[in-house]
């Protein structure tokens, strides 16, 4: 149940602009293991394989019912209450930051020059979202408009985005807005559900660009997270941090442009909400981390 949930809330995320779903998953405590199983299902062993998939497929299960859940029921919300939900996330990610430093202070202690990455990590998806063209608006996806040009252009687009994605703190929703395929996408995806067959060929497109995206991606953060700890979790922390200008800027990137999150707008509720959540989540997490080391002791017993 916990891995369903996890993937439900990366999925909420992920269908955010401005939201990363691979912030969630470090918040939350699983990003090495999400990362560590994307890798072991390319390249590992068959043992590690069989273990990737167990795990994928209970995060997979919860994102898929999130995603669906975001297209066909919340897509409203998010823009009619966008200031609320945007104050619930700067909530969930200024909440979260100091529990990832007491998590990671052991390679954090000591090391404050490597705090430049956590710069770079800032100034670089605040670049990304400052310098965002994205209008809203998009192309017509259906069968009867694609062509090679335009599948090549969405194959690659959807690489880009799923790279982006798995990175705490980029969006991949804003690579998909720079790029102007956010509401094709999503529009594609709602035809999709209804078994509109004219969106099937752009929806497996972007499912091949994902799944190459993943693959030339995740070996690389894999290496950095073990061998430049110290370094790649400053990065992080920085790109959460940048985070919160994407978030803020957000509501400028609706089909219906709306003007960015302010003070006036800002809720206090909702940001409340969002610490609460992740006060729930850790208690869950530290629930679900004792239930795992308990079965540890009984099986070497």
């Amino acid at each position: 149940m916990l891995n369903f949930i996890r993937g439900f809330c990366m999925a909420l995320a992920d269908s955010v602009p401005g939201v990363s779903g691979g912030t969630v998953a470090f918040l939350l405590g699983f990003y090495d293991r999400f990362i560590s199983s994307l890798d072991d299902l390319i390249t590992g062993n068959k043992q590690k394989k069989i273990e990737a998939v167990k795990f994928l497929l209970r995060i997979g299960v919860g994102w898929v019912v999130g995603f669906g859940a975001a297209v066909s029921v919340l897509a409203s919300i998010f823009s009619d209450r966008i200031y609320e939900i945007s104050s619930l996330f700067l909530g969930l990610i200024i909440f979260a930051i100091p529990i990832i430093w007491s998590e990671e202070k052991d390679c954090l202690k000591g090391k404050y020059g490597n705090a430049l990455f956590a710069l770079i990590g800032v100034v670089m998806v605040a670049a990304i979202t400052y310098f965002n063209p994205a209008s809203g608006k998009g192309m017509n996806v259906s069968v009867e408009h694609l062509n090679l040009g335009l599948g090549i252009y969405i194959f690659l687009v959807a690489m880009v985005a799923i790279s982006a994605m798995v990175l705490p703190g980029i969006s991949g929703s804003t690579m998909l807005l720079i790029f102007g395929l956010y509401v094709p996408v999503i529009s594609a995806v709602k035809e999709a559900m209804h078994f509109n067959t004219a969106y099937f060929p752009v929806i497996l497109i972007f499912g091949c660009g994902i799944l190459c995206g993943i693959a030339s991606v995740v070996k690389l953060i894999r290496t950095c997270l073990e061998k430049f700890r110290s370094q790649m979790v400053y990065f992080i922390i920085g790109m959460m941090i940048g985070s919160l200008y994407a978030i803020v800027m957000g509501p400028t990137t609706l089909e219906v442009p709306k003007p960015a999150l302010t003070a006036g707008s800002f809720s206090i509720l909702f940001f409340i909400i969002g610490g609460v959540i992740i006060f729930g989540l850790q208690k869950l997490k530290a629930m679900s981390d004792r239930q795992e080391a308990a079965a540890g002791v009984s099986e070497a017993e």
